[in-house]
């Protein structure tokens, strides 16, 4: 789909830019090379140009306002922060991957204020952001669509008008789900063809001629082979999406197989601390390396309650809020935080499953071999 034509990119526009991960930092670095005036701010203070003190002060120097955060919570404190600063002016790009309510929630607390909101989910990760291709899912009203175009066409190579704000969320979650599944399935078909003993080239060889090869496959497969875990888009961030696609999933009694199974996996990499790594780090449990040091277990021995399973992906995210890929300047804590609810419905239970599972197995091996 072809971008319309805009208006000439303001070059001399102040744009602020909320959250520092590794898109929020890249965005505001290829602005900057665009020739935009941009001001920052993060939750911990960055040796950066243009730090600024508050969301307030941000909101004071730039009428375009770009928020790259992590999740609900992180987006729903930023815009009631950055509230009372709102005038008609101001258009604020929200750019996280979060729940449709959550992201409904938003636009309603800047609207309020007369300010216009741009739902504008991205798909694209750290060299996209760099080199200032990716591609958005925009969701708003023609009026701030219009007036929001040509911040979003400085950073972008396409941008696809998905509809009313909320539905770029879903379309963003949707597409999330895919990349995690297809992340998944090439791991274990990994697994299977070491076990046959053939090398691992020969499957890279293969996939490329393939029809279900993909720009994900592309880019992941060299660096899954290459045990290159480097942060693109982290577990902790793909497991915070696959949470929010279960749970819409639940509200429209959908049976997402596919997605759980990918969900359970990103949260045994969380349980084995890997949260910041690439969420290609799932390959970890299935190709295991001959070398010496490669003999991670699970931190956690036993089967979890649910409460004992929030802990400890809370210990394992940490309570900072600031150091995160791709939306970031708030880390998911905990399930529960990740999706936004306050609510009725706990997302950790079924990502237990895999360690009660594992339990199971071994109670069971136990009373075939004979031992009590």
């Amino acid at each position: 789909m072809e971008r319309p034509a805009s208006a000439t990119q303001p070059k001399h526009t102040n744009i602020g830019v909320v959250g520092l991960g590794i898109i929020g930092r890249g965005i505001a670095g290829h602005l900057r090379r665009k020739g935009f005036s941009v001001f920052v701010w993060n939750r911990s203070p960055r040796p950066v140009p243009n730090f600024v003190g508050s969301p307030g002060e941000l909101a004071g120097l730039c009428n375009y306002i770009q928020i790259f955060v992590s999740d609900d919570d992180a987006l729903l404190q930023t815009v009631e922060q950055l509230s009372e600063k709102l005038t008609p002016r101001h258009v604020i790009f929200a750019h996280s991957t979060v729940a449709p309510d959550s992201m409904r929630a938003a636009a309603d607390i800047v609207e309020r204020r007369g300010a216009r909101f741009v739902e504008a989910c991205f798909t694209g990760s750290k060299d996209a952001a760099e080199q200032g291709e990716l591609v958005y899912y925009v969701g708003g009203t023609d009026e701030a669509l219009r007036e929001g175009r040509p911040i979003l066409e400085a950073s972008s190579k396409e941008i696809l008008h998905i509809g009313p704000v909320g539905q770029a969320s879903a379309i963003k979650v949707a597409t999330n789900m895919v990349s995690a599944a297809s992340v998944q399935a090439t791991a274990e078909a990994l697994a299977l063809v070491q076990a046959e003993g053939l090398p691992l080239e020969k499957f890279v060889e293969a996939m490329r001629v393939n029809a279900s090869y993909s720009g994900t496959l592309a880019m992941k497969l060299p660096k899954m082979i290459g045990r290159d875990f480097a942060p693109h888009f982290s577990v902790k961030h793909m497991l915070k999406d696959v949470q929010i696609a279960s749970q819409i999933a639940l509200s429209h009694y959908l049976d997402l197989g596919v997605t759980a199974a990918a969900r359970d996996q990103l949260f045994e990499q969380m349980q084995w601390g890997h949260g910041d790594d690439d969420y290609s780090a799932v390959l970890r449990k299935y190709l295991h390396e001959p070398g010496p040091g490669f003999s991670e277990e699970p931190q956690i021995q036993e089967p979890l309650e649910q409460s004992d399973a929030e802990e400890s992906i809370a210990a394992s995210a940490g309570v900072e809020t600031q150091n995160v890929e791709p939306q970031e300047a708030g880390l998911v804590a905990s399930p529960e935080s990740a999706l936004g609810f306050s609510g009725t419905m706990n997302a950790t239970a079924p990502a237990a499953t895999p360690l009660r599972r594992g339990f199971l197995k071994q109670l069971l091996s136990r009373f075939s071999s004979g031992e009590e």
